[in-house]
């Protein structure tokens, strides 16, 4: 221990490293993160998620501008001609949009089923009627598609389903690799992450639609990164370092990591603020769960891991190799 500098009784310095005693503060930590994951079950539960076209069911149409419109003219325009609730982005340019029309707006338009491709077609070219008589050029139908409400509840339930799976298998995978109260810890970083990331979409009402989903699974797939870092080194040095409690030992693993987690949140960050502010309507949402996830994600990493690991009070012989039977009778002469 002649690398290490104690203070006070606490190690305040390990290998040349400062170390932060971050386990000080673990019981704020959890009573912030109790506050958010109810704070965002609240929110799932008195405003639920608004589900976007992919999941609900609807229509959907691209249409080509000659001359560049303006999104407020054009969504003032449909919900004149009765087409409330339509939703209105750019596509690809500013001479393209792409309108999603609620299925029960589509019905009441139609008068048909959902699924009639006559009707599909008959809608398309009523929306760019109603759009070409406030347009100072031509207005080009490009292409309609329907999504029935059967397929958008299959897609519902899949990509829950799926959501579950995955955290099962990050679950099982972290209990064979390091040990099952990691696994445990692991878990409930992914699942604090997840339930923050789908309250904050229920609380300001934003479109949940597929786009968001993927980065749903994609802030599952980053925070697991970050956590398997910050277990691997805590492994590690309960295992190295002797003299020293768990807390200790877990202030010294995530100081060592901690410029590699800010470094990478912080570059992750600048490309997602990047698709926020100049990647168009169409991703918007999709780089912010992703914003929200990797903030939420590396406070996770940090205490709530970490913290569920001094709750089940993990010690050296949770991490110590076991003895293979006769291996020390083998060592005797």
């Amino acid at each position: 221990m002649s690398e290490t500098k104690v203070e006070n009784g606490q190690i305040t310095e390990y290998m040349g490293k400062r170390v932060f005693d971050f386990m000080r503060w673990r019981k704020l930590a959890a009573a912030i993160s109790i506050v958010m994951v109810v704070a965002s079950l609240a929110a799932l539960v008195m405003n639920g998620l608004k589900f976007g076209l992919d999941f609900t069911g609807g229509t959907q149409i691209e249409v080509g501008y000659e001359v560049p419109p303006r999104i407020e003219e054009v969504r003032t325009q449909l919900v004149s001609a009765g087409y409330e609730g339509a939703t209105v982005v750019n596509f690809g340019s500013d001479h393209e949009l792409l309108i999603k029309l609620p299925p029960a707006v589509a019905e009441a338009q139609t008068q048909v089923r959902a699924r009639d491709e006559k009707a599909t077609q008959s809608i398309g070219d009523k929306v760019v009627a109603v759009l070409g008589q406030g347009s100072e050029g031509d207005v080009e139908l490009r292409r309609v598609e329907m999504v029935g409400p059967q397929i958008g509840e299959e897609l519902r339930d899949d990509g829950g389903l799926g959501m579950l799976f995955a955290l099962a298998v990050v679950m099982a995978y972290v209990a064979l690799r390091f040990q099952y109260k990691f696994s445990v810890g692991a878990v409930a970083a992914l699942a604090h992450d997840v339930v923050i990331v789908l309250g904050f979409f229920a609380l300001l009402q934003l479109d949940f639609d597929l786009t968001v989903l993927a980065a749903v699974l994609a802030v599952i797939g980053y925070s697991l990164n970050d956590t398997i870092v910050v277990a691997d080194r805590i492994r590690e040095n309960f295992r190295k370092v002797r003299k020293a409690d768990s807390a200790e030992i877990i202030n010294i693993s995530i100081s060592q990591t901690l410029g590699r987690t800010f470094m990478t949140s912080f570059t992750t960050l600048l490309v997602l603020w990047a698709l926020q502010f100049f990647g168009g309507e169409l991703i918007h949402n999709f780089s912010l769960a992703l914003i929200v996830g990797v903030v939420v994600g590396t406070y996770s990493s940090v205490y709530v891991a970490a913290n569920v690991l001094m709750a089940m009070h993990i010690t050296k012989e949770d991490l110590m190799p076991p003895v293979k039977e006769g291996a020390e009778l083998e060592e005797m002469p």
